[in-house]
């Protein structure tokens, strides 16, 4: 901690302006939101309380979402209906996770953090996402709340018509959802997906777009929680959210010129580091 003290005070506002603008370039091909690599790593390897850190993951995943979302409903690719009361639930967890998250103490939360990284890690190994699931029948609270639609695909010019089921046991899961986003401030990408398309049926790329819509939603409800707080400093949240965002505009211009696996293979190995360092620091191994 002495060569921290030795610093000039801009090196850390300039580290993770840096840092963030590289976690941009890699989150957007990866298709993972930047806070769930942004609070492992700046949590880790940062001398900032994960107070702050969580605070400000939850303001970058925000800042990304609706950089991403007037161009997702323009195309198609996010449904305002499907989002819409999958959020309103989530929102309200999330408070409650926020809450929770600022009342336990930091070595708690720490070890839980590399908890949920490490789970994280395992599903994205293990998920096999389904770019066209194939829904035989909606059920009646999807076909009462008219979640529904169709969207033009990039790739084959095609009219994709989609619709969803099993909708109760997916607000069922985005409660859960809402309370992880909350209390570790990573935003919820990383489950929101997994949880339309796989659980729900919607296809890949509309659960992709819906996403950012329910990430929107949620995080600035759980973020009011850590700004009312005071564990949200501008000097960490501003440059971490700019070098974000610049850095995600790149990487929307590398994701049709970079291979998804390598970049996939490459975030994995960061977060399997990351996760194991918020383990072991929260149970004082690795200080």
């Amino acid at each position: 901690m002495a060569v921290v003290g030795t610093l000039p005070w801009w090196f850390w506002p300039l580290a993770l302006f840096i840092t963030c603008f590289f976690i941009g370039i890699v989150a957007v091909p990866a298709g993972i939101g930047g806070g769930t690599l942004f609070v492992p790593i700046i949590g880790g390897f940062f001398p900032f309380h994960l107070d702050f850190v969580r605070g400000a993951g939850l303001l970058v995943a925000l800042a990304s979402a609706l950089a991403a979302g007037p161009m997702l409903l323009r195309g198609g690719l996010a449904s305002l209906r499907l989002a819409l009361p999958l959020a309103l639930l989530a929102c309200m967890s999330s408070i409650v996770g926020a809450v929770l998250g600022l009342a336990l103490p930091a070595a708690a939360i720490q070890t839980a953090l590399g908890v949920i990284i490490l789970g994280i890690v395992g599903l994205m190994l293990a998920a096999k996402k389904s770019e066209f699931p194939e829904v035989a029948q909606p059920d009646r609270l999807s076909s009462a709340l008219g979640i529904h639609g169709v969207f033009i695909d990039g790739a084959s010019g095609r009219a994709v018509d989609w619709q969803v089921h099993r909708t109760p046991l997916g607000l069922l899961l985005f409660l859960i959802i809402g309370v992880m986003a909350g209390m570790f401030g990573i935003g919820a990408g990383w489950a929101n997906v997994p949880a339309l398309n796989l659980l729900m049926g919607a296809p890949l790329k509309v659960s992709a777009g819906t996403s950012g819509l329910v990430l929107s939603l949620v995080d600035s409800s759980a973020a009011w929680v850590y700004v009312n707080r005071g564990a949200v400093l501008p000097m960490i949240a501003v440059p971490s959210v700019v070098g974000m965002m610049l850095g995600a505009r790149i990487g929307a211009r590398l994701l049709h010129v970079l291979k998804g696996s390598v970049i996939r293979k490459l975030v994995i190995s960061i977060l399997l580091f990351a996760g194991l360092r918020a383990l072991l620091k929260g149970s004082g191994v690795w200080v």
